[in-house]
């Protein structure tokens, strides 16, 4: 049976230059980057010049870059490292968050404030979209704010944000430098993260969505920021992350951040053509929604949701025949909950449970798609009858 793979947006097939470039660093002596002999100059170079691929990646100073073990990890830093930093130098410290974060935002807020003294987590809603809206933001953010979190794009809807008015916002709003921090991890794949992040002050990004290593990403700082290290043990990364670094996961983000960067303008030309015929052939199948389509989204990702549907219901079918897709985050267990995302953008429960997220790559075809569509059609027709 022939597979198609749309769920890139959970972890994107592995590039094959990645493989190579990984290879050096994963057989026999790969030296410990803090030492001083020749194994350990040549792992530290490689690390450094790791570093220099992410920054170009992201529009930053190569000493901005932190690298860790994904990008769970990385927004955990961002998060819980500021919260840390901001309540020992002050009395009130505020977390600001939108309601679409990815879980990794989520929890780390939520931990700093069940963990620290003196440390909340304040909300910022979002339209029907799953846009933020900054008049909420605005609301929310003061003199006690620490951090302002809000992603680049959805990870389920696909939806862009305007990172650039909850900057100015948060800017207006505390009368005076509030750190901003964007999950960048959905939208590295797709868009031009020094122009899209440009206002950001941190952005986490992770690999394997953009056909690198799991456990393997990055927290980029711009300027100055106040952070305390999450994960202590030692000086390794400006003392942000103790532990040896692991060279070949560096080197395999460096050259999955050098491909995508690479093909990204020609990949977008020809998925957003795909994207448009899928939504097209989604939107003529009975009960079905398509999520965000009123605004921008990334190319790769489409996301809808089916009126008498069960998600999981539907993914055993679509596996049945072929298809692998998802209903939302992968790494939320269980299909049958409902999105928080879904849930924030006033999607009612019974609707929700019916969600499906095809999220597509470089090795999409129009064959792939022509066939999808027909594995849903057929799938929904199943489950309707």
């Amino acid at each position: 049976m022939t597979r198609y793979y749309f769920d890139h947006a959970a972890s994107a097939p592995r590039r094959e230059d990645v493989s190579e470039a990984m290879a050096r660093w994963q057989h026999g002596v790969v030296g410990n980057p803090a030492a001083t002999h020749r194994e350990a100059r040549e792992a530290r170079r490689a690390i450094e010049e790791a570093r220099d691929e992410v920054a170009a990646f992201v529009g930053a100073d190569p000493g901005g870059v932190i690298f860790t073990a994904g990008g769970t990890e990385s927004c955990e830093l961002a998060v819980l490292g500021r919260a840390l930093h901001h309540s020992r130098h002050h009395a009130s410290t505020t977390l600001v968050v939108s309601r679409i974060e990815h879980h990794a935002v989520l929890d780390a807020a939520a931990l700093a404030a069940r963990s620290l003294s003196g440390v909340s987590v304040r909300y910022v809603e979002v339209d029907a979209d799953g846009v933020v809206d900054v008049a909420s933001l605005v609301e929310v953010v003061d003199q006690t704010t620490a951090l302002v979190s809000v992603m680049s794009a959805n990870n389920e809807t696909g939806a862009i944000q305007p990172l650039g008015a909850v900057s100015s916002g948060a800017l207006a709003a505390a009368a005076g430098p509030v750190p901003v921090h964007t999950d960048a991890v959905a939208a590295a794949p797709w868009l031009h993260l020094p122009v899209v992040t440009a206002t950001a002050d941190m952005i986490s990004i992770c690999a394997h969505k953009l056909g690198g290593p799991v456990n393997a990403g990055a927290l980029v700082l711009r300027g100055d920021v106040g952070l305390d290290p999450v994960q202590p043990g030692g000086g390794q990364e400006r003392g942000l992350r103790g532990g040896t670094v692991d060279v070949a996961a560096a080197v395999g983000l460096a050259a999955a951040v050098r491909a995508t960067a690479r093909e990204l303008t020609q990949l977008n030309d020809r998925v957003l053509e795909l994207q448009r015929t899928l939504v097209g052939a989604l939107s003529y199948l009975p009960g079905c929604r398509v999520s965000s389509s009123r605004v921008a989204r990334v190319a790769g990702t489409v996301h809808a949701t089916f009126e008498g549907v069960v998600s999981d219901e539907l993914l055993f079918l679509l596996d049945e025949a072929g298809v692998a897709a998802g209903a939302g985050a992968a790494c939320a267990s269980g299909a049958s909950q409902v999105s928080h995302v879904l849930s924030a953008m006033g999607v009612p429960a019974e609707r929700a449970r019916g969600a499906l997220r095809l999220s597509m790559g470089p090795e999409t075809s129009a064959q792939d798609v022509d066939a999808l569509i027909g594995i849903v059609a057929e799938a929904l027709r199943r489950l309707t009858n």
